[in-house]
């Protein structure tokens, strides 16, 4: 018997008119939680079904109606209704509600880690335009696109060619959310008659939230299934991991830019938490940026030798500090990493171009540091190369 069970059957009052009290409380306040849900997710005109369930990403929600309309909300506040082939959005729609066609086509894509979702949910086809040239894509897909003239450079986000995107008949853009610094041409996007999506991935706190976006570009295309199912591959690589024990090895991941000068992941990066994600540690464990939206901090190099030095592993980041293949390479960067314990030991491994650019893969790539942790012999990598000594 519970120990408020017995305190009932003794009799005593007063505790249970306050367990009567808090109960009405917990009643209201439920009740109160589903008016608010339901205020949330109601259209007039339209059935509410469900909220589609996220396991990491808290920067959207999808909210799914009868007859198979979605309702994609940004964490900025702005929101998409998803019409079906065959339908049409209600008449009484709220007027800051943008409509889009379910199966969007001619899509201009500024935001490049957008462009993965598409590649992995086979529908690159309904992307047109994009923001990088060829010789700066790594996602395959993309710049085989471009190097057949399917797919058209259109400009970066801040100064897009507006007369390229009206005649191929853009309606929609994805964008990052550094458009915020361009406002102008967000205005002058929507008085073409072109919506904007900000893609927020970036701003997600758990490496796989971003993983979860592939959900946001299911409900466009009409392919959730698809994107469930690709997501939760990318989760099982992450389960997999978590199920093994700690590594209790440290890594460095960084570059040496033009100034001789260290540039650091901060202890709150995405990246520093996939290297705790594969069962390691990053030594920057204390280093916070500025303050600024900025996820990289610019170290002198004394003491990044004093924090560095004695991590196990070492990865360079060479999406922006350069191509490295061998260990003669990298100490060309700095004389004074030959001291580091990694170098000396030859657990130096450095990223591939496609590092920052195929977003749908992070599962593997923490798989893949959990393996240079552990089992660093264990065979090829997609993500990480380990470095030649000469």
């Amino acid at each position: 018997m519970t120990a408020p069970a017995r305190r009932i059957r003794r009799g005593t009052a007063a505790v249970l008119t306050l367990a009567a009290a808090l109960l009405c409380l917990a009643l209201a306040g439920c009740g109160m939680q589903a008016q608010e849900q339901a205020a949330s997710v109601q259209i007039d005109g339209l059935t509410y079904v469900e909220t589609v369930p996220l396991s990491y990403a808290d920067q959207f929600t999808i909210d799914r109606y009868e007859g198979g309309y979605a309702l994609i909300t940004i964490s900025n506040g702005d929101r998409f209704l998803v019409v079906p082939p065959g339908q049409e959005a209600p008449p009484s729609l709220e007027k800051d509600i943008v409509t889009i066609r379910q199966g969007v086509e001619n899509l201009y894509v500024a935001a490049s880690a957008a462009m993965d979702f598409f590649a992995a949910l086979d529908s690159l086809d309904a992307v047109c335009l994009c923001g990088l040239r060829a010789e700066d894509w790594y996602v395959e897909e993309a710049r085989t696109a471009m190097e057949q003239g399917e797919l058209l450079y259109a400009g970066k986000y801040s100064g897009p060619d507006y007369e390229l995107l009206l005649a191929q008949g853009c309606t929609l853009s994805i964008q990052n959310t550094m458009i915020e610094h361009a406002p102008e041409v967000r205005e002058k996007l929507q008085d073409l008659g072109i919506a904007v999506l900000e893609d927020y991935s970036s701003y997600e706190a758990h490496p796989l939230g971003r993983c979860e976006w592939i959900k946001v570009y299911g409900a466009l295309l009409g392919k959730s299934e698809e994107a469930e199912a690709l997501f939760a591959a990318q989760k099982k690589y992450l389960d997999a991991v978590a199920e093994m024990e700690e590594t209790g090895k440290t890594a460095a991941f960084f570059y040496i830019n033009s100034a001789g000068q260290a540039v650091c992941r901060s202890s709150s990066d995405y990246v520093s938490k996939m290297i705790a994600l594969a069962g390691g540690e990053s030594v920057f464990r204390s280093l916070e940026n500025d303050g600024s939206a900025r996820s990289t901090v610019t170290m002198e190099m004394e003491k990044f030798y004093e924090e560095a030095r004695d991590a196990d592993v070492v990865i360079y980041n060479s999406t922006l500090g350069g191509d490295v293949q061998t260990l003669e390479e990298l100490l060309g960067k700095n004389a004074l990493l030959a001291d580091f314990k990694a170098v000396r030991s030859g657990d130096v491994w450095c990223t591939g171009h496609n590092f920052y650019q195929e977003t749908m893969r992070l599962g593997e790539m923490i798989s893949e540091m959990h393996t240079i942790l552990t089992e660093p012999e264990s065979g090829d990598l997609s993500f990480l190369h380990r470095l030649r000594e000469s």
